[in-house]
């Protein structure tokens, strides 16, 4: 668990900066030999767009920067659990492992709603590891809705 700390810090650096934009704190990193080649974090208020979720922004960083659709030797690395739309990205992706902070009980998609990521009818399926830094992930969506919601 201790190898995946630096990156998890690095996705919740992402979730600050959305958090900064009043966007909903989720941040991503993609992973390939142990450096980050793709940022990401929720733009969705921001950017009106449904599909600026961290971690397709994040994917799409890395994509580029590989010059390939296929992210076979990377790792994602998001505070939230996967919703349905980014957990069918990361498979399509090729990524072969997820790591991530804290469940997500209206929407996870990597487990708790259901587990796209190791749906054994698709032609590839994730590692996931769970629980990461999940207190500081909680926590930091906890507050968010507390403050947008002024019982903080």
């Amino acid at each position: 668990m201790q190898e995946h700390i630096p990156f998890m810090n690095a996705a919740i650096e992402e979730a600050r900066k959305a958090e900064a934009l009043l966007e909903v704190p989720i941040g991503a990193v993609v992973v390939w030999q142990d450096r980050i080649i793709g940022r990401g974090h929720n733009l969705r208020e921001t950017s009106r767009d449904p599909l600026s979720h961290a971690e397709l922004i994040a994917i799409k960083e890395a994509s580029n920067y590989l010059q390939a659709w296929r992210l076979l030797d990377c790792r994602l690395y998001v505070t939230l659990e996967p919703c349905p739309m980014c957990a069918g990205a990361i498979v399509q992706a090729r990524i072969p492992q997820v790591i991530y902070g804290t469940a997500d009980p209206k929407a996870g998609c990597a487990g708790t709603l259901m587990n796209l990521l190791q749906e054994e009818r698709f032609n590839h399926r994730v590692d996931v590891v769970s629980g990461v830094l999940q207190e500081e992930c909680s926590s930091m969506l906890t507050q968010f809705f507390r403050r947008l919601r002024g019982k903080a």
